[in-house]
């Protein structure tokens, strides 16, 4: 069988071996503040720049979104502004052509009504023209009826032109006076 023989202590004890010993102790003491003294050294700035980096870009991204933010609230009222403006300047076209249709069609009744003020003077001058021209050739109908009438119920030839004339003359007469009493007549009533 085997048996272990363990170390003996200064005093003559047999050493613990879960326990390291003094040098161990020591040793490892002055190699964890060395690694302390390097990590401050060299590890703790690093992290310590990360974490500066860090939080500056951190806050010169929370500045640039306020900028940003604070830019868009800009463009948003100048873009609101434009459209106020846009929407007056819209409003104030729509006046202006609706001025200018009233004025158009006030032109345009202008016209017409001008235009049929000279049809129905140039109608009146065709009517009357024409009435006249109807009135002559009755009358010279008329005329030749009435002397020819006159002559058989008379039984004397009127022949004489002058004769003719005053006959038809005072024919016409008597008929436009009854016409008119006719029609003073008809008015009464």
């Amino acid at each position: 069988m085997l048996t272990m023989v363990l170390p003996l202590t200064e005093a003559g004890e047999e050493a613990n071996p879960l326990l390291p010993h003094t040098a161990e102790i020591i040793f490892g003491f002055v190699f964890l503040v060395l690694l302390a003294i390097a990590f401050a050294k060299v590890v703790v700035p690093k992290f310590e720049k990360a974490y500066a980096d860090r939080t500056a870009a951190i806050e010169g991204g929370m500045n640039e979104a306020k900028q940003a933010q604070a830019e868009a609230k800009a463009a948003l009222e100048k873009y609101n502004a434009q459209l106020a403006e846009a929407r007056q300047e819209a409003a104030r076209i729509r006046e202006d052509a609706r001025e200018q249709g009233a004025q158009i069609m006030a032109e345009m009744r202008e016209k017409a009504v001008v235009e049929a003020d000279r049809i129905v003077a140039h109608a009146r001058t065709q009517i009357d023209a024409e009435r006249a021209q109807a009135v002559a050739s009755l009358r010279s109908e008329v005329g030749t009826m009435a002397t020819t009438l006159a002559g058989r119920i008379v039984g004397e030839s009127l022949e004489d032109e002058a004769r003719q004339r005053r006959t038809v003359e005072r024919f016409l007469a008597d008929l436009e006076a009854s016409e008119s009493a006719r029609q003073a007549v008809g008015t009464d009533g």
